[in-house]
């Protein structure tokens, strides 16, 4: 057994930078817990000293949150996913926002008093819930000075936050990068040079209605997830060759032959929107890059020069079992005034609607989508190894 004094003191392992293989992980609230425990199975047999795996980094919303601690902890992947495993497993809903009755009320009365000020006013960003405790948890955790130093060590290559801009409609990707990798604009979608902090991960998480919108510099920020039309961009851009996702996708959406009997509900158009959100765009960026391979494939080595493109691989993981049917196993741990107000839009425990696998931050549900993301990923681990270029 490895001592504690040896674990502490080792240097990281000083392996060849494979600087072209990218993380992207995606949005999804609550069900990110589930990319914790995909990274942990990637881990599991790697040396305890060994640097992260991923160069590049990219996330949006939850899994932006995730990304950036793996950033903090680049020059050491095990202490990255133990740190990020011990956070999801110890969640409560209160951390990410405010679940107490006089919390969820008060906050819901001041917006609904917002809006019936002056066009003139300095109007408060309106949502369903207050995330100030998110904010307060990230400044805890994170040492966001260390991205710095892990980039200039050689740890790391780069990494992107993903934000969706209210004013422009803009899809913007905030990175942090060695010099090499430059500013990019596309139409709706552009790359801009950062050094990532918590109001960042604030906006990439702030999810519509949910959650309030985030100044930064002039403007207002979202969810990243909203105008993502190309969820794949961002890591391309950034040098990958290779990307590795994580699904967040839920294996009851893809089955959707039943025919309702009767209208839904609030709450099921709610979670339906959510669905779209954070998974549609990045099943369509897979499709498209696929066809871009297919096409280079038929190139030869002159004409590829020509057209500035570039073959990428990906290798995505997606969940086997529902998040929806594990939320509703764990529905009577929400608080019971985040319970009452969804009845208010129609949700319960039964209810058709996802929305609770999106909030749901209890430490139960975050531990069993940690084990699926586990049991997901040693089924495949060798296929994952190979993919990666891990000895």
């Amino acid at each position: 057994m490895t001592s504690t004094k040896s674990t502490q003191t080792a240097k990281p392992k000083r392996t060849k930078s494979k600087g072209h293989i990218a993380l992207l992980l995606c949005g999804g609230g609550a069900r990110a817990a589930y990319q914790v425990g995909v990274l942990k199975a990637i881990a599991h047999d790697l040396p305890r000293n060994t640097r992260i795996p991923f160069p590049i980094l990219t996330g949006t919303s939850a899994g932006a949150i995730n990304s950036t601690a793996l950033a903090v902890y680049a020059s050491c992947f095990h202490l990255g996913v133990k740190k990020l495993e011990w956070v999801w497993k110890n969640f409560s809903t209160s951390r990410v926002y405010r679940s107490d009755a006089l919390g969820v009320f008060w906050h819901l009365s001041k917006g609904i008093g917002s809006g019936t000020q002056a066009s003139y006013a300095n109007k408060r960003a309106n949502s369903w819930f207050n995330n100030q405790p998110l904010r307060k948890l990230l400044n805890e955790l994170l040492d966001f000075k260390r991205i710095d130093q892990n980039i200039l060590s050689g740890h790391l290559k780069a990494l992107s936050v993903n934000a969706s801009s209210y004013s422009t409609g803009d899809a913007v990707c905030f990175f942090q990068a060695n010099r090499h990798i430059k500013p990019w604009r596309r139409s709706h979608r552009r790359g801009e040079k950062a050094l990532i902090n918590t109001e960042h991960l604030m906006a990439s998480a702030a999810i519509p209605l949910v959650f309030p919108s985030i100044h930064i510099q002039q403007d207002y920020y979202g969810d990243g997830s909203v105008h993502q039309l190309a969820p794949l961009s961002p890591p391309i851009h950034l040098g990958a060759k290779k990307i590795f996702l994580i699904g967040m996708s839920d294996i009851s959406q893809e089955d959707r032959s039943q025919i309702p009997q009767h209208h839904p509900s609030l709450g099921t158009i709610t979670g339906h929107l959510l669905d779209t959100i954070f998974n549609e765009a990045l099943n369509s960026d897979l499709e498209r890059l696929e066809r871009v391979n297919q096409t280079m494939a038929l190139l030869d080595k002159d004409e590829r020069k020509k057209v500035k493109l570039r073959k990428v691989e990906t290798f995505q993981i997606k969940p086997s079992q529902s998040f929806n049917t594990i939320a509703a196993k764990h529905y009577e741990d929400m608080p019971k005034a985040i319970k009452m107000l969804l009845k208010v839009f129609g949700i319960s425990a039964d209810s058709e609607s996802s929305i609770v696998s999106y909030l749901m931050f209890e430490k139960a549900y975050c531990s069993e989508l940690i084990e699926l993301g586990f049991k997901d990923a040693m089924a495949q681990i060798d296929d994952i190894k190979a993919f990666l270029e891990l000895d």
